[in-house]
């Protein structure tokens, strides 16, 4: 997917010699967590919201040069790239540079989530299941072979979570057979985290559970 038409220029990047007062004003009438900031025609950073509030509104943001943030994506980004950088940045504004660091405008993550809306793992009809096994004995492989072993595709994954060395992988499969898959991945060892109504194990187990409790109030 290319980010070329994703580019925005609507908003002129500050200058590292621009008054606070005024770049406070100008976030009064935005929805930006940060806006980008240059110094004789380069970028050099991000100003934060957060952190021009407390500044004082009669210096300049070269006053506090110190407190710009550097992140930016290349135009050449790959979209999962740039929404990975998107989060680890806590940002709603990503600066855009060329291979010769020239700015080129801003990315807005709605716009991004909008392609994560269109890939196949959104918009396709399909089974999501949530796997879990140890982080270091899982592998993307193994739960390929499992899916399509049994007669299915996927459609998309992902490690949703770790914890305490366990790793969560969401995966989305073609809407085939998800008792059959169900049932492979626990004989491979996998715990099954989301719940479902194809699950006749699950199922078998709460009627036995039902059963035994019947069983003990008579």
């Amino acid at each position: 997917m290319s980010m070329e038409e994703n580019i925005l220029n609507d908003i002129a990047i500050l200058d590292l010699s621009d008054n606070i007062g005024t770049t406070q004003d100008l976030f009064n009438n935005l929805t930006y967590t940060h806006l980008p900031v240059e110094k004789d025609g380069i970028y050099i950073g991000c100003i934060s919201e957060n952190d021009i509030r407390c500044f004082d509104a009669g210096k300049s943001l070269e006053d506090y040069q110190y407190s710009l943030e550097g992140f930016f994506v290349r135009e050449t980004a790959y979209w999962l790239d740039i929404l990975e950088s998107f989060a680890q940045n806590d940002t709603n504004l990503l600066p855009v540079l060329d291979e010769e660091n020239k700015y080129c405008g801003y990315l807005e993550i709605n716009d991004i989530i909008n392609l994560f809306n269109e890939t196949p793992f959104l918009n396709e009809a399909g089974n999501i299941l949530v796997v879990a096994k140890g982080f270091k004995d899982y592998s993307f492989s193994e739960i390929s072979q499992i899916v399509e072993s049994n007669n299915g595709h996927i459609l998309g994954a992902f490690i949703s979570k770790i914890e305490n060395d366990v790793a969560e992988i969401t995966v989305k499969t073609s809407p085939v057979g998800m008792n059959t898959i169900i049932q492979a991945f626990r004989r491979y060892g996998y715990n099954i985290v989301s719940e479902h109504q194809e699950d006749t194990f699950q199922r078998n187990l709460k009627d036995r559970s039902k059963y035994l409790d019947k069983y003990l109030n008579i």
